[in-house]
């Protein structure tokens, strides 16, 4: 007849897995999560954003791109932020180096920490700031998930391997996507966010002159677009800023894909979209939207999943004081 005694391994085993489920269930992010710690949290985000964008529309890209690169490293965790004495972190990376408007994250977490100290996290504010900049250049809205918290590591070559490159191809862009938890179409719909903001021409001269400056360009570009660059971008030239999407540079829309499609997407890695059967699907389907077709929908969803990769939460990490360095 078997014992009615549990075993002290099994009775061990049944605690970790109720430990894990409890903690599992508490930790996840949530829609309103700040609902009764810091009710006005929100509300205080899009009021300084509001301000923000009234004088320096400009940075509507690139605090979009700042949640996104600091998603692909370490997950979002708030690390692109951090400073580091000695210029090894992530901010300092080569790809992040492009990265603006961090003074404006630190200018949102002034305003949380006087309202709610100690309560809202760096990387959720970011979260934040991403939707309510698509949202103030007449994008889409979305219910952004809260209740990440703060890592405390930054390191300066973790962003060289993680973060797609402008020169990927489609099989490198898949790939990286995948080893965050993305789909093919979380791809090709979060890669619609370079219809707002701008780029240096060092990001895409190897498409218009080779190494030696011969004229020697890429053939998968538009060879009137690419005179028109070349107009703007002489060899070398590391400073000139051109619009991703030309005359719609500040309007969070769906022509980025209508560029794409003519071959005028100005990366390789916005080329490479039609190398893939699903891809290049969607960008046709978007090119000939005559308003605004599902992609609005589309990047909400695709901006939630994003905001879900390598989270840390319940009492992992930390609540920074200062966004830029750890308590």
């Amino acid at each position: 007849m078997a014992s009615s005694k549990l075993s002290p391994c099994l009775i061990f085993h049944q605690v970790v897995f109720l430990v894990l489920v409890f903690n599992s269930a508490n930790a996840q992010l949530r829609v309103g999560f700040y609902k009764d710690t810091c009710p006005k949290a929100e509300a205080i985000v899009e009021e300084v954003m509001h301000q923000v964008m009234k004088v320096a529309p400009s940075l509507s890209g690139p605090l979009l791109r700042m949640h996104f690169h600091d998603c692909f490293v370490r997950g979002c965790d708030g690390s692109v932020l951090l400073n580091s004495s000695t210029g090894q972190a992530e901010k300092d990376s080569p790809p992040n180096l492009s990265l603006r408007g961090y003074q404006i994250i630190d200018r949102v977490k002034t305003a949380l920490e006087k309202e709610c100290p100690g309560v809202v996290s760096c990387a959720d504010i970011m979260a934040i700031v991403a939707r309510d900049v698509t949202v103030a250049t007449m994008g889409p809205f979305w219910e952004v998930e809260t209740g990440r918290r703060d890592g405390r590591v930054s390191n300066f070559l973790e962003p060289l391997t993680n973060l797609p490159p402008f020169f990927a191809n489609i099989s490198q862009l898949i790939s990286m996507f995948r080893s965050k938890g993305l789909s093919v179409k979380d791809l090709v719909v979060l890669s619609g966010g370079h219809t707002i903001g701008t780029s240096h021409c060092s990001s895409f001269s190897s498409r218009l002159y080779n190494s030696t400056g011969k004229d020697s360009t890429d053939p998968t570009l538009d060879s009137e677009y690419i005179e028109k660059l070349k107009s703007r971008c002489k060899v070398g030239d590391q400073t000139t800023l051109v619009e991703m999407d030309p005359g719609s540079v500040r309007t969070f829309d769906n022509s980025y894909y209508t560029l794409v499609a003519k071959r005028r997407g100005l990366f390789q890695s916005d080329a490479a979209l039609l190398d893939n059967s699903e891809t290049k699907a969607y960008v046709k389907l978007q090119s000939a939207a005559t308003h605004r077709s599902t992609f609005f929908k589309d990047f909400g969803v695709s901006m939630i999943n994003m905001g879900r990769v390598g989270v840390l939460t319940g009492k992992a990490g930390e609540i920074r004081k200062v966004c830029s360095k750890v308590n």
